[in-house]
């Protein structure tokens, strides 16, 4: 038996259009895999377009045609696939995952939750070494894996290891290296080597110290870390979710980041968010809020005050910007919060 197979967990949410292609650039990688997709609750059928991309009934078409060359031409179908829900999550039997596994979570259960029912799936699998947690609107290049595998093996102490995210629509331009710088003064994270050319040369021993977590469209961990330092936690919902675990595995383990393993983002699909304040959509907003007051106060419990200070400041963006409805949710969300 192989004992040095990654298991890949998706989150889906109503957009199973980015996870058919998702899937179609997963599955022409170099490397052992299987997929496990957890399905958060969709109500557009997202489940049933999914099985029909794995009959071969359905084509995943992609975003951007200048992106095809990573979805196309079509992997061959049908794919070895299974379909349980989360309640038979706990019996699939040692050894009995299928190439691809759909799990119907039956609600929205967050980031972590989804992600979780993923993990908890894999870690019953003793062919299990790696578990790759990877953003439904992601595409990879076919050496992404790899990538990842050689970087989390050339040391001991590896633990989260991160890829380098370029921007789906913008594919010479990185959103992150890895991962980020985070700032608890003011709640605030920076992507390292954000909006930089992907032609430049990179530093990753640098890049690694600086490091603070590895950015969540992208996580690959060992079986250890997961044993070790145990799985997301899901008080956040969305958001914050890998700083917290970033933040529990410290002195354990190292954030590492390799190069070579490119993953393309569309940067926010699920739940309309952006890189800029004034285009986050509305749930976004509040989640985001929700999370750093509650990382904060877990964390960083002396910082609350100034990170208030600094979402007041963005608060007052948001009614320069004409959002004046969204910037009174804000300063309630902060006030109203003890």
């Amino acid at each position: 038996m192989n004992k040095s197979i990654t298991y890949i967990v998706i989150v889906n949410w109503k957009g199973w259009q980015d996870t058919l292609e998702c899937l179609e650039s997963l599955f022409r990688m170099n490397g052992s895999f299987k997929v496990i997709v957890c399905d958060n609750g969709s109500d557009d059928d997202s489940l049933a377009r999914i099985r029909e991309w794995a009959e071969g009934d359905r084509e995943a078409k992609p975003t951007l045609s200048a992106m095809s060359a990573y979805s196309s031409p079509a992997v061959a179908k049908p794919l070895d696939w299974r379909q349980i829900d989360r309640t038979q999550a706990g019996n699939l039997s040692s050894g009995s995952c299928p190439q691809l596994l759909l799990v119907d979570c039956q609600e929205n259960l967050g980031f972590a939750g989804g992600n979780n029912v993923g993990l908890q799936i894999a870690l019953g699998q003793p062919d299990m070494r790696w578990a790759w947690l990877l953003n439904n609107d992601t595409v990879v290049d076919k050496s992404a894996l790899q990538a990842l595998v050689q970087k989390a093996t050339d040391s001991h102490d590896t633990g989260i290891v991160g890829s380098t995210i370029r921007y789906y629509h913008h594919p010479d331009r990185v959103q992150a290296f890895g991962g980020a710088r985070y700032f608890p003064m003011i709640g605030r994270a920076m992507h390292i080597g954000r909006i930089r050319s992907t032609y430049r040369t990179v530093d990753e021993a640098g890049i690694e110290r600086q490091l603070d977590y590895v950015m969540g469209a992208s996580m690959f961990v060992s079986r250890q870390f997961l044993e070790t330092v145990g799985l997301m936690t899901e008080d956040y919902f969305l958001y914050y979710e890998e700083i917290d675990w970033a933040l529990r595995s410290k002195h354990r383990y190292r954030m590492r980041y390799a190069q070579d393993s490119f993953v393309f983002h569309k940067s926010g699909a699920s739940a309309g968010s952006s890189n800029w304040s004034s285009g986050r959509s509305a749930l976004s907003d509040y989640y985001l809020v929700k999370s750093r007051l509650t990382f904060t106060r877990r964390f960083y419990p002396h910082y609350i005050l100034s990170v208030k200070g600094y979402l007041l400041v963005e608060a007052m963006i948001r009614v320069l910007n004409g959002q004046q409805e969204r910037a009174s949710k804000i300063w309630s969300m902060v006030l109203n919060r003890t």
